[in-house]
């Protein structure tokens, strides 16, 4: 057993180009690995700087990276069917299973925030976290880009500002979330999001260009007949990802913004109340699989 492994061992670095005698010699001086170091332990605990001193802030930052961590997950399986030339139902339904999951915990983790940080230190520290918002979050708005095409990332009311042949930068112009922070009336934007475009409009804009006609959305219509198991797991991800968690994300906002009667403003400066939902969103990832009384119905 020994010799085989010795020698899949150099096949494997002659196909390198490399001497495995080489690597076989520095196992010899390298480290066992440790749990601390592969996870980066030490690393990941020392991510949180709170601004105050108010103990539960400390909390808030770290509900924020583990949501970031789980949208890192939606975004790993998403990629991989977006790269997927010609995807099967099989791979189609594991991949939807995974991210189904993933949301469902972030939409079950919300008790974090809602229940446990005290109601006065939050909205005493949160106004030092201005003009930071999680609007400003670049992996959720990469996942809509992968999951579906541009065009169903715009409202209704952008749909009538958009000329007759958009491109891709028109539609970014007119995309649902730009109206959190730009007064159409005035011109002007929300340092939220003026900082928020300075650091990945272009970013995004490339992502989707590269992705056209290889989202998500156009791997599943791409299926000559889809079965149902399929189409209820792309439904079910449709739908708890852009009706569920928004809400939970409303009841949350509601809970510390608005639970006193006080309707305080986001520290991004939107209207929180009408942005967070989703029939003023309008998100659907797979508008084509639900009917009309759905669509009008949708977060309702």
């Amino acid at each position: 057993m020994s010799e085989d492994i010795h020698e899949d061992l150099r096949k494997k670095y002659e196909q390198l180009g490399e001497n495995h005698e080489t690597y076989l010699k520095g196992l010899l001086h390298a480290r066992p690995i440790t749990y601390w170091d592969y996870i980066q332990v030490d690393t990941l605990l020392s991510l949180q700087n709170p601004r105050t001193d108010f103990k539960d802030e400390e909390i808030f930052i770290m509900y924020h990276q583990m949501v970031e961590l789980m949208l890192k997950l939606v975004l790993h399986e998403i990629k991989q069917i977006t790269e997927e030339k010609a995807p099967s139902e099989e791979f189609l339904i594991e991949k939807f299973t995974r991210v189904n999951r993933y949301t469902g915990m972030l939409i079950t983790s919300y008790d974090v925030m809602t229940v446990g940080m005290n109601y006065d230190d939050y909205n005493a520290f949160r106004s030092t976290l201005a003009p930071a918002s999680g609007f400003q979050s670049a992996q959720f708005r990469l996942i809509e880009i992968y999951c579906t095409r541009l065009e169903n990332l715009v409202n209704e009311q952008g749909k009538k500002r958009l000329p007759a042949k958009p491109s891709t930068t028109d539609y970014f112009e007119h995309i649902y979330w730009k109206d959190a922070g730009y007064d159409r009336k005035t011109g002007k934007k929300t340092l939220t999001m003026r900082l928020f475009e300075e650091k990945y409009l272009d970013q995004f804009i490339a992502v989707a260009e590269k992705v056209s006609g290889n989202t998500v959305e156009d791997k599943v219509l791409q299926l000559q007949e889809p079965s149902e198991a399929l189409l209820a797991k792309v439904k079910e991800f449709d739908r708890i990802y852009n009706i569920e968690w928004p809400l939970m994300h409303l009841k949350t906002a509601q809970h510390y913004l608005d639970k006193k009667g006080e309707n305080q403003a986001a520290t991004g400066g939107s209207e929180w109340k009408k942005y967070l939902h989703p029939r003023f969103q309008q998100r659907r990832f797979f508008p084509s699989l639900w009917s009309a009384a759905e669509l009008e119905s949708w977060g309702s």
